[in-house]
């Protein structure tokens, strides 16, 4: 983007009214080719497709920050764009677009050299930029932001307050205290948002510190939704915190079967996120099927059969989505109690083609891991046939994953028509299919697929915590 497009697109085009002071940045050094998986052509459109939408908010906006967030990550160059966009955003006040939040939280969780001078001017608006700026926050280690997080730490609105002390205590600048006496004033529709735009992000990163741990037990006590008390659970157990693993051991062993069978499910969960955090800060592998609880026990892979109504009890998505989140979490630590429902979804073949993204999924996971064979026809007949772009983008993805050489070539020789397709979904699941294939991603991690669960929900989903 040219000096002169970014002073055209200073305009609103109708975004509200700028709320936040100019954003002062230092001239952006140019990016170091080789570091870039993302070829020109594909920059170039991603760079076009942005350009279009600061000047016109496109209907399909959240498909086209979903495929940002996926791919910038690769590109310095991209990213270079990123910083730019979200200048004029915050210039404008436009911290409730979904490309103002993608932009955002991509680069600070690339801890981009610009992000400090962006986020200052995000958190100086009135309501902080809302949550995308309270989350990439927590990511941004710099300390010009000690005093405006501090500042909105003692705020009146005490979701802002939360906001910005957990940003505080992932930046290790509290011990937590204020946090937990903050909790208890969250309101349940600040909570929802907050599990979503904050804890889902941060259940999905480094292990923060362990003092966040008694603030989310409160949050937890008020949380009747199953899927957003793990999430919750997750980022305390990854912290350290080993509370939610004891109180969902012991939930598994009293109450009705159908409590017990959901709650013996969180266990195992929680479980494995206290082994691979281990395992994280020791430098060591883990096993994904089992970790050591509160009692020095173990919690081993699971033998509960998921359905599709626990699986969407355990989504941190409103059960309405009836999102399958979960099974595809076990499906990835190889639990064999997860095969016989990735069988009723992927019934697949010439008969029955593969005719959604669940589908597609689950005949992947079945081709890699449980030997189906069958599964790697259905998938390139998708991945060459589907009716819908998107499908088929996510198709090409998903056949690179079976791990089969002859797959992966074709999956690769399919990405060269997905990254010149009108859907901008297929160009994001293109250009991750070639950096894998070219071990720019994924080289030295055995369990890496392209079409893993965060950049499924970014890509497919649009949904962009």
């Amino acid at each position: 983007m040219g000096t002169q497009n970014l002073k055209a697109k200073c305009v609103s085009f109708g975004d509200s009214p700028p709320h936040s002071p100019p954003v002062s940045l230092p001239a952006r050094k140019p990016s170091v080719a080789r570091a870039d998986l993302v070829d020109k052509a594909t920059r170039v459109r991603f760079e076009a497709e942005l350009d279009a939408a600061l000047k016109r908010k496109p209907t399909n906006e959240v498909k086209l920050a979903g495929a940002l967030r996926a791919v910038a990550s690769m590109s310095p160059a991209l990213r270079g764009a990123l910083v730019e966009a979200t200048q004029v955003m915050i210039r404008r006040g436009s911290y409730a677009r979904e490309i103002y939040g993608a932009c955002l939280r991509t680069l600070a969780e690339a801890d981009d050299r610009n992000v400090p001078a962006l986020l200052k001017s995000a958190l100086a608006a009135d309501d902080a930029g809302g949550n995308a700026t309270l989350s990439a926050a927590c990511f941004c280690k710099d300390p010009s932001l000690a005093a405006p997080l501090a500042k909105l730490a003692a705020s009146r609105q005490s979701h802002l307050a939360f906001g910005a002390e957990t940003a505080r205590v992932c930046r290790r600048e509290s011990n937590g205290a204020h946090l937990t006496a903050i909790a208890p004033m969250i309101k349940e529709s600040h909570r929802i948002a907050l599990c979503t735009d904050l804890f889902v992000p941060l259940a999905r990163s480094a292990p923060v510190p362990v003092h966040v741990g008694p603030a989310l037990g409160v949050l937890r006590g008020a949380e009747r939704h199953l899927g957003r008390w793990l999430v919750l659970a997750d980022v305390a157990a990854k912290a350290g915190d080993m509370g939610p693993l004891e109180e969902a051991v012991a939930k598994s062993q009293v109450g009705p079967s159908s409590a017990r069978a959901a709650w013996s499910l969180v266990a195992w969960a929680l479980s494995d996120t206290v082994m691979s955090a281990r395992a994280l800060v020791s430098g060591t592998n883990a096993s994904p099927s089992g970790a050591a609880n509160g009692t020095n026990g173990i919690v081993s892979s699971p033998a509960t059969r998921p359905t599709v109504e626990l699986v969407a009890r355990l989504s941190d998505r409103p059960s309405a989505d009836r999102d399958t989140t979960f099974l595809f979490r076990m499906a990835r630590a190889r639990a064999a109690s997860c095969k016989p429902m990735l069988e009723g979804l992927a019934k697949g073949g010439p008969l029955a083609p593969l005719t959604d993204e669940v589908s597609v999924r689950a005949a992947s996971y079945l081709a890699r891991d449980h030997g189906r064979a069958d599964m790697k026809e259905a998938l390139l007949d998708c991945a060459q046939n589907a009716k819908r772009g998107e499908l088929r983008g996510f198709a090409v993805a998903a056949l690179w994953d079976t791990g089969d050489d002859a797959c992966r070539a074709k999956a690769r020789e399919l990405s060269d028509e997905l990254v010149a397709s009108r859907c901008i979904s297929s160009v994001a699941w293109g250009a991750l299919v070639r950096a894998a294939h070219a071990g720019g991603i994924g080289k030295n991690d055995p369990s890496f697929v392209v079409g893993a669960e965060t950049p499924f929900r970014w890509v497919q989903w649009g949904w962009l915590e």
